[in-house]
């Protein structure tokens, strides 16, 4: 059991390690000849906007699908039960009629 539950942590630690970016640096030489050490880690605001954006599209899309899914459905319950009810009527309308000429 202890082996088990030290094979799942390091696991865990190395798919997080795998997941996070290397940093990189970047040296800027401004106008006035200082030099400025940026680092940058993961991703930029862009970036970021736009995967948030992509998520919200999917989000969106399996709604809208989930949506026209059951619309489909309940347009369908509402045929069958439709065309049920007028084959009941017509049923009873024919047996009427039958009735009256024999």
């Amino acid at each position: 059991m202890k082996k088990v539950t030290l094979l799942l942590a390091l696991c865990a630690f190395a798919t997080a390690s795998f997941a996070q970016t290397t940093p990189s640096t970047e040296v800027k030489v401004r106008d006035n000849g200082t030099t400025k050490v940026v680092t940058k880690t993961g991703k930029t605001n862009v970036g970021q906007a736009l995967d948030n954006t992509k998520d919200a599209a999917g989000n969106v899309a399996h709604k809208t699908g989930h949506a026209i899914k059951r619309g489909a459905k309940k347009t369908g319950h509402a045929v069958k039960r439709g065309a049920n009810k007028v084959s009941g009527k017509a049923a009873e309308g024919s047996a009427k009629m039958e009735a009256k000429t024999e």
